[in-house]
Order: structure tokens, then C-alpha cells, then sequence
């Protein structure tokens, strides 16, 4: 009984993995809320009432989704923050990990950028979160570092906010980015590590009371 369960259990994760690998597929040229059950299913093969063994709609595979498209790169940020405190080693590895993500997982990244501010309720609000516990990890690691000595919570929050949408915008630039022209490649990476080293100024100078004066009064 144990094998058969096995068995029937290996095959039901087969066919929730062929479903996702199909939305994704399909979803490259429209946004989830375009695309038809009965589209996804003649996709892989399988009946409407077999997709509703695995996900109660489609909003619930567009979850899943996001959860596999990011899921992921939680552990590669905090290893990089645990073992960077150089900040330009920092800013190089960043953009290095960004333009490698994008170069691996184009589908899943092109998903993201589209479904960020896309139709679907549940998979906008999936997405934000999973931003904002990037932003959540990138405080933390941040605020391990000698230069965030003094730094407010709140506004290394902030600091880590501008980290985690200058990492989504390069993403978007370099998957906007023909994957066959080196040149736009490296200008997407000039221009990302410039903003990043603009950051990081702003970082080591905050705290100095005619800078905050200044902002406080914008």
C-alpha cells in the first residue's frame, strides 16, 4: 500500500509540476488573467477537473508561481549580505546575481514583471510580499554591517526598499535586453551598478544632521 501511495503521489506532483511548467509557457505572451483553464489543461494533457485536484483556481497557480519564480533567491541574498561587507563587492555581486537570474529564468522573471501590477488580486498581493520580505532580509543584513551603525530602523527599511527596486528594475532592463547583444548588457550593468554606488553614498552620509535637516524638510 506504502508504494502505491508513493507511486500515486509522485505522479499527482508530476502532473501540479506539468500544469505549472505549462502556465508559464503560455503566459509568455499574455497575462494570467487572459488565460483560459481549458487552454492550460489541452496544454498538458489533462482534464479541467484534474486541475482542480491540484490548485482551486487560477489565481492559486499564479501564486505558486510567484512562490517558484522567488522563493529561491531568499538564500542567495542573505549569503550574499552574511559574507559581502566590502560595499563594492556588494554592489558587484548584486548586479552579477540579478543579470544571472534573469539569464536563467527568463520566463519566471518576465511572469513577475507582468504580473506585478497585472489583473489578478491574489498574485499582485503575492508578489508584494514576497518583495517585502526581501526588503525584511536585506534590513536585517544591512543592519549588520559596520556603516549602519546609528541607522534608525525605520530608515534602514528604507535603505533596503531602494535595494529591492533597483534589484526588480535591472532585472526588467536586462530581460528587456536582447540576450544576444553583449553591449546592451554591459550598458544595463554600468548604468545598475552607478545607481547602486549613488545608494551607497547617500548611505555613508546619512546620518549627518545637515543631510537629515535637509530631508526632513523635503
Amino acid at each position: 500500500m506504502s508504494h502505491t501511495s508513493g507511486v500515486r503521489q509522485a505522479r499527482k506532483q508530476q502532473t501540479r509540476q506539468a500544469l505549472l511548467d505549462a502556465g508559464l509557457r503560455l503566459l509568455e505572451h499574455q497575462n494570467l488573467s487572459s488565460l483560459g483553464l481549458r487552454e492550460l489543461t489541452r496544454e498538458v494533457g489533462v482534464s479541467p477537473a484534474a486541475f482542480y485536484r491540484h490548485f482551486p483556481d487560477m489565481a492559486d497557480l499564479g501564486v505558486a508561481l510567484v512562490d517558484e519564480a522567488l522563493g529561491s533567491l531568499h538564500t542567495v541574498i542573505r549569503a550574499v549580505l552574511t559574507e559581502t561587507a566590502d560595499a563594492d563587492e556588494l554592489i558587484d555581486r548584486t548586479v552579477a546575481i540579478t543579470a544571472a537570474y534573469v539569464t536563467e529564468h527568463r520566463p519566471h522573471v518576465r511572469f513577475i514583471a507582468r504580473e506585478r501590477h497585472g489583473g489578478v488580486t491574489a498574485v499582485r498581493t503575492a508578489i508584494a510580499a514576497e518583495l517585502d520580505r526581501f526588503a525584511d532580509e536585506v534590513a536585517a543584513g544591512l543592519g549588520a554591517q559596520p556603516a549602519s551603525e546609528g541607522w534608525p530602523a525605520d530608515d534602514l527599511h528604507v535603505l533596503a526598499e531602494l535595494y529591492v527596486d533597483h534589484m526588480v528594475m535591472t532585472a526588467a532592463a536586462f530581460l528587456e535586453a536582447p540576450p544576444d547583444d553583449p553591449a546592451a548588457h554591459d550598458r544595463i550593468t554600468h548604468a545598475a551598478r552607478l545607481r547602486l554606488r549613488i545608494i551607497s553614498i547617500g548611505r555613508l552620509h546619512w546620518l549627518d544632521p545637515a543631510v537629515r535637516q535637509a530631508a526632513a524638510r523635503g
